[in-house]
């Protein structure tokens, strides 16, 4: 699990719940922040307002996709590249065939079609379209997912607002007990707070998170890409190295032997 997703999501709802214990009612304020109707208009609002501009299928996997967020990567840029640089030295010695054979310890399938497209002796330009049109397709479909929660936390807000005038119109048609107007506007900004909440506190943080992670993959694809042109190009594995330590940060050049220079 990502501890920091955890520990993040935990204390922004600790912050506001201690905020609110911290007030002129103590732990009793707390009360004042729950109301039935407007969770209902705010957060099913939301939602319901996202599920009419996808299909079922989308909105399930954008609902799913929240786990990716708590979950952490297994991208290892550093590895993938050691990865290559020892199939350019089994082509380089035992010729591209014999990464064939190299092929069936390999658990991504994305490297591993490319691999197959090389040893097949496809073209280098037909590899590269192949595998980016590959890459660009699972954007997409993680873009879709990012889409998702960016929608609900553009929905929250303008739901809670919706709920906030359906409380003042609510509260206006009442006014002839004047001692009833400050609970009831109470209960009418609530809405307001909870769009707030459910857009800064959950769907804007896990859209990020996403986003974070899918560039993280698209650089371990277009760096696969990369490697496994340079072998069927027969460059040496040390070139090889150099040019895919280019995607790195400083940081992850040094745990692979290189140096630290040009910042974090």
């Amino acid at each position: 699990m990502d501890i920091a997703t955890l520990i993040g999501v935990v204390l922004c709802i600790a912050f506001v719940v201690i905020s609110i214990c911290l007030g002129q009612d103590g732990p009793a304020g707390i009360q004042y922040f729950y109301d039935a109707q407007s969770i209902m208009i705010t957060i099913g609002g939301a939602f319901a307002s996202v599920l009419t501009g996808c299909t079922i299928k989308e909105y399930v996997n954008g609902l799913k996709s929240i786990g990716i967020a708590f979950k952490i990567p297994s991208l290892d840029s550093p590895g993938i590249i050691k990865k290559i640089i020892e199939l350019s030295n089994v082509a380089r010695k035992e010729g591209l065939l014999s990464l064939e054979e190299a092929a069936g310890d390999i658990d991504d399938a994305f490297l591993k079609k490319g691999i197959m497209l090389v040893v097949d002796g496809t073209d280098p330009e037909l590899v590269r379209g192949i595998m980016e049109t590959e890459m660009v397709s699972i954007d997409d479909r993680h873009k879709k997912n990012i889409g998702f929660w960016d929608n609900v936390a553009g929905m929250g807000p303008a739901w809670g607002m919706i709920g906030t005038l359906v409380g003042l119109i609510m509260m206006l048609y009442h006014m002839e007990d004047a001692s009833t107007i400050g609970p009831a506007m109470a209960v009418a900004l609530v809405t307001t707070f909870y769009g707030s909440l459910l857009a800064n506190w959950i769907c804007t943080p896990i859209a990020t998170k996403l986003k974070a992670i899918n560039n993280a993959e698209m650089q371990v694809k277009e760096i696969m890409i990369e490697g496994l042109l340079s072998i069927q190009a027969g460059e040496n594995p040390r070139v090889i190295e150099e040019k895919l330590k280019s995607f790195l940060s400083p940081i992850e050049r040094s745990l692979m032997g290189g140096d630290n220079e040009g910042g974090e």
